[in-house]
């Protein structure tokens, strides 16, 4: 039993998804005047900035989320913020960002994924370097469940492997490096993964468990916007995660995106897709393999 420290818990719901919201709320209601063109100015604004191709049903939660960055900025109309955005928005274009996108996630969401991943790190097994990119962190159970898998296929003999794990989001980042979880995040885990891979907190951090050390030294955390020119994460990659993460973005921009994966992944690399995701448009660069797995449709 260890007694962890106090780490500012994360919310028992978190890759990335633009659902949830108030409901919808008469005009007259609100604190603060949402035009049709305000909301129109901030689906420019996302899509600019994040790629996000945010949905025309999204007006109540577009209002709900920003409508506390006025109170925070001190701002009165939608015009005003959105305005000292464009103009100066500098750390706002990240609060913006965050406001607008809710992270869905949990330990071994869409299970299908790990053993596919436990048989291609035993292909490789350890004549080489393993690099995995988790490409939507989320607040890490992703990730975590990623470096269990490495556990699990490698035992003790982890150290060849490297995991970075990257999101636009740096709250759900925060949290993630935290690794620290309510008991209801982790209670369809199984106990033997409960007892080998986490710490039950104790007196006032009972009912929270904690990542062990030795999954979260496999895994290095940054912020990456997949839109951004460059990216801090480079290749070669074995397996690229980017699942529940391209349904936001127009096929353009999935197109761009894929179009940047490909040239970082290994000969034999796989990347790694959500359930209600597809590819066709790009299979000049990705073929499935089945069950939303593609391989680079032409190996190097």
């Amino acid at each position: 039993m260890i007694d962890l420290k106090k780490p500012g818990f994360p919310p028992s719901s978190t890759a990335s998804s633009l659902t949830g919201g108030l409901p919808p709320r008469e005009q007259g209601a609100r604190e603060f005047v949402f035009s049709a063109a305000d909301f129109e100015r901030v689906r420019k604004l996302i899509y600019q900035h994040a790629g996000i191709s945010l949905s025309p049903v999204k007006q109540d939660m577009v209002y709900s989320r920003l409508a506390r960055r006025l109170r925070a900025t001190g701002k009165q109309t939608f015009v005003d913020y959105l305005d000292a955005l464009e103009k100066n928005g500098g750390d706002e274009w990240e609060r913006f960002v965050n406001s607008l996108t809710t992270n869905l996630t949990s330990f071994f969401r869409e299970p299908h994924h790990f053993p596919i991943l436990a048989e291609h790190l035993r292909q490789i097994g350890t004549r080489r370097p393993i690099r995995i990119w988790c490409s939507a962190a989320s607040t890490g159970e992703e990730p975590y469940s990623i470096a269990i898998t490495v556990a699990e296929t490698f035992g003790t003999n982890t150290s060849h492997v490297s995991i970075v794990a990257s999101d636009l989001d740096t709250n759900v980042l925060a949290t993630a490096r935290k690794a620290v979880y309510p008991l209801e995040r982790v209670e369809k885990l199984s106990p033997e993964r409960l007892r080998k891979f986490f710490m039950r907190g104790t007196g006032s951090q009972e009912g929270y468990v904690s990542v062990r050390p030795e999954l979260k030294d496999m895994i290095e955390f940054q912020r990456v916007n997949l839109l951004d020119a460059h990216y801090s994460v480079k290749g070669p990659l074995d397996i690229i995660f980017c699942r529940n993460v391209m349904i936001y973005f127009d096929k353009p921009t999935q197109y761009k995106i894929l179009s940047r994966f490909a040239p970082m992944l290994q000969p034999d690399g796989l990347m790694l897709a959500g359930h209600s995701e597809s590819f066709l448009h790009a299979a000049d660069l990705f073929k499935s393999l089945g069950k939303t797995v593609y391989a680079l449709a032409k190996p190097r």
